[in-house]
């Protein structure tokens, strides 16, 4: 049966992967996007496009009437940089959710498929994280995040909005941007090897991730939008098979763009980082038969494939610093990249 979607953050990395499949399924999918993360090229040609932003509420309400279900994607996912533009991603997060909901709600949407982040856990005790931890969001990105969820159950059960959670873990593939300085670290290292340039690495480089490819992501968003034992469970999406230093991280994709010597460029840690971060899948796969079928280095040589036939491409420091001080990251500051 044809339904009506609605994708926030449809230019975007994810949102755009998620319109691609709903579109194939013979769907019709309205989207929306304020072109700060995005690409335009990144939206299909049959999404009803509208370049708004979010926290636009006034602007929402008549685009949502008629649609089934929403995926909530849209979000300034600056882990590292909300430390000193916590009012930017604050807003980019927290302010437009609500405005979304609001909207959602005032048009009786059936379901809100909300994407959260793994910002929501902080530092643990132990890994991986599992749902049932109690979250310590350590950033301002992660407590805008952590407090969007709040507001997702709080409207949807006043209203009667079914609703999902989903925390994607660290999601890598084609369409990412990749000449943004401020997220997406395999992104920053491949753009700069394909130059011919060191990566920078915050720290050590023993931080700890895992990393998902972005087509094993949308297979369980999509099961989200229907599945009925998924509603008001908060879910982890995200490989707990390969668990990877940025260091080892950092030597994979130099491996696979034939950059050496490989000797990159330590700057301090970064305020508030995590050390170790990975997630447990187990309640996916309970839930909604969620598996991975490629692996981390598939991965990154789909996106070095993808960022090596549009180009590599100089940074672009487009968006603002709201507090320069010692904890500003130099790479940031001095536009080192």
């Amino acid at each position: 049966m044809t339904k009506t979607f609605f994708v926030s953050g449809v230019a975007g990395f994810l949102g755009s992967h998620i319109a691609d499949s709903l579109i194939a399924e013979g769907h019709r999918v309205i989207g929306v996007d304020n072109m700060i993360g995005g690409y335009l090229e990144n939206v299909n040609s049959k999404v009803d496009f509208h370049q708004i932003d979010l926290i636009n509420r006034d602007a929402l309400v008549p685009l949502l009437e008629g649609v089934d279900i929403i995926y909530h994607c849209a979000a300034t996912a600056y882990e590292g940089l909300s430390v000193v533009s916590p009012h930017l991603v604050s807003q980019n997060v927290y302010g437009i959710t609500v405005s979304l909901l609001s909207a959602a709600a005032a048009n009786r949407i059936k379901r809100f498929v909300h994407c959260s982040s793994m910002a929501r856990y902080g530092t643990q005790e132990t890994v991986p994280f599992t749902e049932d931890m109690t979250p310590k969001p350590q950033d301002p990105y992660g407590i805008a995040k952590l407090a969007a969820e709040d507001q997702v159950r709080c409207i949807s059960q006043i209203h009667g909005m079914e609703y999902v959670i989903a925390v994607p873990h660290n999601i890598i593939g084609s369409r990412q941007k990749y000449d943004d300085p401020y997220r997406n670290v395999a992104s920053i290292m491949i753009n700069l090897m394909l130059q011919g340039r060191q990566p920078f690495i915050y720290g050590d480089g023993e931080q700890k991730r895992c990393f998902s490819f972005v087509e094993d992501v949308v297979q369980p968003l999509l099961a989200m939008a229907e599945a009925p034992n998924v509603v008001g469970e908060v879910i982890n999406i995200g490989p707990d098979e390969e668990f990877v230093t940025i260091n080892h991280l950092a030597g994979l994709i130099a491996r696979i763009t034939n950059f050496g010597p490989l000797d990159p460029v330590h700057m301090p840690g970064r305020p508030q980082e995590v050390k170790h971060a990975t997630c447990s899948a187990d309640k996916a796969r309970r839930l909604i038969g969620y598996n991975t079928t490629t692996t981390l280095e598939e991965g990154l040589a789909e996106m070095c494939a993808y960022i090596r036939k549009r180009g590599a491409k100089d940074f672009l420091y487009h968006l603002d610093l709201e507090i320069v001080n010692e904890k500003t990251p130099r790479t940031w500051l001095d536009r080192l990249m």
